[in-house]
């Protein structure tokens, strides 16, 4: 099954397109795992997940007693040693959440440190991302933040399809043109562009004419359904069958589902 990460800028509506993206493949009959790797983790509610289901969603990073276990030291410990490759081909089963087909697990963010913070709760995360993109039998999709922390050179070339959503504007198509370098030097080969809050031809253009040989792989309008949906605290694919139409036709022409009909 397929490897899929979703990068972008921070606003530019990358969660709201993983949680369709992640809908869309379970219509296609795929089994998925849906990994919030952002700091600002909000997957759970753009997929509809129930409050009293999301409050049961620990982030890894803050399963203090996990981290020991499979580390074999605390969080915070200082100078403490720590295993670098923990066990970790049980966590996606037993501590994610699931909903309608969608299984969701939260990573969570090392407080007050670096991107290459050396500890033992980045261990456990580093190595469950790897064992997801390597060994996983299931689909991986990973909503990541814009500087693909969690990433390494050998689980990078394991992602089969990397999505960056970009908004008309200069300051997404900048940090896009830094993800795909980034993404493209860890050996990810597939890389596509996907617009979103496009208003009209001008939007459109104007990103067509900035992504410096990115590829665009679709588009997406500015849509009401988006923000009723935040409202409701409904999933998004429901709320917008545009957006979801869209959002297949994407998967289908980056080769994750075949769509009836489709080239």
């Amino acid at each position: 099954m397929a490897k899929i990460a979703v990068a972008g800028k921070g606003g530019v509506g990358k969660t709201t397109f993983s949680a369709v993206l992640a809908h869309a493949l379970t219509a296609a009959g795929q089994t998925v795992y849906a990994i919030d790797a952002d700091p600002n983790p909000t997957l759970g509610q753009a997929l509809g997940f129930p409050e009293d289901l999301l409050a049961k969603l620990v982030p890894i990073i803050d399963m203090k007693d996990l981290v020991e276990e499979r580390t074999g030291a605390r969080p915070g410990e200082s100078g403490a040693y720590f295993r670098l490759n923990p066990r970790v081909d049980d966590i996606p089963s037993r501590f994610s959440i699931m909903h309608r087909g969608v299984h969701l697990l939260k990573m969570g963010t090392v407080r007050g440190a670096g991107a290459g913070c050396v500890c033992p709760e980045n261990s456990l995360v580093r190595a469950l991302v790897t064992h997801l993109l390597l060994r996983e039998r299931e689909t991986v999709l990973l909503d990541m933040v814009a500087g693909l922390e969690h990433l390494g050179r050998g689980t990078a070339a394991s992602v089969d399809v990397m999505f960056i959503v970009v908004e008309p504007g200069q300051r997404s198509l900048t940090v896009a043109a830094d993800i795909a370098k980034l993404a493209r030097d860890l050996g990810i080969r597939s890389l596509w562009a996907v617009a979103n809050k496009v208003r009209n031809d001008v939007d459109l253009d104007f990103i067509r004419a900035h992504l410096d040989g990115l590829p665009l792989g679709g588009w997406l309008p500015r849509d009401e359904g988006v923000v009723e949906a935040d409202m409701q605290g409904a999933a998004v694919y429901d709320s917008s069958p545009d957006l979801a139409e869209r959002v297949r036709a994407i998967a289908s022409d980056a080769g994750l589902i075949q769509v009836a009909g489709a080239r």
